[in-house]
């Protein structure tokens, strides 16, 4: 099932990419400030032209939702709705710090089902179907994805633009079990904890949207780690409040979602 969709999802992933890098090792970002204070680049808006030409190409009928496009609410009405950001962490591409992605995902009847993210500057990908296992692509090596089975000596991630005392404090607080703290920009977060390099991470602030989590969240799930809301149920795609208002844990297992 979806093999068609993940083709086409990948196919778009590499050619936003090939874009992406061009600008990014170029003079000219582009750099504009949205009305939320976020950043957005010449590099964000061709990489979503791209991706929005590629789906809707090979998929009429489904509907999308991405970061730098207008937001059609009849996607409310459709069970199956790409998700989409183009770049994941533009802070992280302005900043030139390597550590942003690519993210195209699927909902079916508001749940994620499909997800690819690619590293541009790596190349690296990541990718999961429902029930079909998660992967990914380095040098060409397709590896299937898998949490690690730590319930100690855990290595927590916090973010390089969006850290919180927060989470910080969390961190602190379980610190007879978390020994380790790294930074790392994106999604990227999510894919660590899924190949096994990580344990946890904390998200407390509500500024996330949709398209920052659907492709993450599938891929961590087919590894068999989770991305729970703070009540302890994952996040649901498709609403008409984009915003992930509730903030999140990103974990490898039930037994660290640490609260």
């Amino acid at each position: 099932m979806y093999e068609k969709e993940l083709e086409v999802a990948l196919i778009a992933a590499k050619k936003a990419a090939k874009v992406i890098m061009e600008v990014y090792n170029s003079n000219d970002l582009g750099v504009e400030i949205k009305e939320d204070n976020s950043p957005v680049t010449k590099a964000d808006k061709a990489a979503d032209k791209i991706i929005r030409e590629e789906l809707s190409k090979a998929f009429p009928s489904y509907s999308l939702l991405t970061e730098e496009s207008v937001d059609n609410l009849k996607r409310l009405n459709n069970d199956y709705v790409w998700i989409v950001d183009p770049i994941d962490g533009t802070k992280d591409f302005v900043a030139h710090d390597d550590e942003f992605s690519v993210n195209i995902a699927l909902s079916y009847k508001h749940e994620a089902i499909l997800g690819v993210i690619l590293a541009p500057v790596s190349g690296d990908i990541y990718y999961a179907v429902r029930n079909q296992g998660a992967f990914s692509i380095k040098n060409n090596i397709t590896t299937r994805l898998k949490v690690s089975n730590k319930t100690k000596d855990l290595t927590a991630i916090t973010s390089r633009f969006h850290l919180r005392p927060k989470e910080l404090e969390m961190i602190e607080k379980h610190k007879d079990v978390i020994s380790k703290v790294i930074t790392l920009g994106s999604t990227l977060k999510g894919c660590l904890i899924a190949s096994g390099g990580a344990e946890i991470s904390y998200r407390f602030t509500s500024g996330t949207k949709e398209w920052d989590t659907a492709a993450m969240q599938i891929v961590l799930e087919e590894a068999g780690g989770h991305l729970l809301k703070f009540d302890g149920t994952p996040i649901r795609y498709n609403r008409e409040d984009v915003y992930n208002r509730d903030g999140f844990v990103i974990c490898n297992s039930k037994k660290n979602f640490l609260l």
